[in-house]
């Protein structure tokens, strides 16, 4: 028997469909991402937390769910709209359904909504504040719900993603990159691995003199959920070592080393979420397919007179994508040269990353 679910929005629309997954009731800032696959890797995807996350493409679940496409622990959005649920996956490494999925992690699914007129809201009005219910509530209850919840601005949601206690990765290598943990996906960790260079993932309030004393070769502030102005104990990390190691950033981390410079960061109408945003290298004029996942954005004319200069943008709207240090081995970029889910074309970040340490 098909039961009930129900999205409410802070703008009082209210929208009925089948609920899957866990029985509950969440709230979160309603977004969309517009890639064809990965739903489980952005499902998993810590930058989601305090998300509901909403998919372009009508139909999710079809080849099923694997460990393999983990980036983190466990699911970190807070709920799933899509058009169509599949509930008969195919895929070799198919572990199980996108229902019994949400049901382990206690995150709920709805579907049978029109994703693209809900998208189309959100392009025009900016991501929403929303309340998902696949259990028995009153619509008007549920709108209040929705409405009275804090903005993603006022959450702390970093500190519900990072890790609690340093972790060691690849300790036989001879290079090591100190992690600053704000949210970092599997894959960024994989890929510095891949590269043997070893890893020790640390909470984002790391005192700056602790991660000295695990002699690293270099710095990255990783991507995460949030708001970055409520990251202090990052952006004092930058400011702190940014004249001893090189210090790189991805995501939310480009965000952080802004801040630390004096610079700018504003809220973005309804984000970048997806794997198929064009991005422009201002110094080759090369242009690769990225995928991304934010809602905050560097202000760039806040950078005038800051030593931060402007290395790649976005073609779609010409928002910020890269920057780097006037003086400093410091740089950073805004999509995920991980790319999990999403295109390879910037897999060779990694590959500067290390080259910039070896040379150091």
């Amino acid at each position: 028997m098909l039961k009930e679910a129900k999205l409410a929005l802070e703008d009082g629309t209210i929208l009925k469909g089948e609920g899957f997954g866990f029985e509950t009731i969440k709230t979160g800032e309603v977004v969309f991402a517009t890639g064809m696959t990965g739903y489980v890797e952005s499902l998993t995807d810590p930058s989601y937390k305090g998300q509901i996350l909403m998919t372009t493409y009508p139909l999710q679940g079809n080849y099923g769910i694997s460990k393999d496409w983990y980036q983190s622990d466990g699911i970190k959005a807070e709920g799933f709209i899509v058009r169509e649920e599949c509930v008969h996956p195919s895929h070799s490494l198919s572990e199980k359904g996108l229902s019994d999925f949400l049901k382990e992690f206690e995150i709920p699914g709805i579907s049978g909504i029109d994703t693209r007129a809900l998208t189309i809201k959100i392009r025009e009005h900016g991501a929403m504040k929303g309340a998902l219910a696949t259990t028995d509530i009153e619509d008007q209850e549920l709108l209040e719900l929705a409405r009275t919840q804090p903005s993603i601005v006022d959450l702390d949601l970093v500190d519900q993603v990072c890790v609690k206690e340093p972790k060691i990765l690849g300790d036989d290598f001879d290079k090591r990159i100190a992690i600053v943990d704000c949210g970092i996906k599997n894959n960024s960790i994989n890929a510095l691995l891949k590269r043997e260079c070893g890893v020790v993932v640390l909470p984002y309030h790391t005192d700056p003199k602790d991660i000295i004393d695990y002699d690293p070769d270099g710095i990255l502030i990783s991507s995460g959920p949030g708001d970055p102005t409520r990251v202090g104990g990052a952006i004092n990390t930058v400011q702190k070592l940014a004249e001893r190691f090189p210090i790189f950033g991805i995501c939310l981390g480009q965000q952080i080393i802004s801040l630390a410079f004096g610079a700018k960061i504003y809220k973005m109408k309804f984000g970048h979420r997806g794997i198929n945003q064009p991005v422009k290298d201002l110094k080759t004029g090369k242009v690769s397919i990225t995928s991304q996942n934010h809602g905050f954005s560097i202000d760039p004319e806040s950078l005038e007179d800051k030593p931060l200069n402007i290395t790649q943008i976005n073609l779609n709207d010409g928002t910020v994508e890269g920057i780097e240090h006037d003086e400093l081995s410091i740089s950073s970029v805004q999509y995920h040269p991980e790319a999990g889910p999403g295109p390879h074309d910037t897999d060779f970040t990694f590959d500067r990353m290390v080259k910039i340490i070896n040379e150091y």
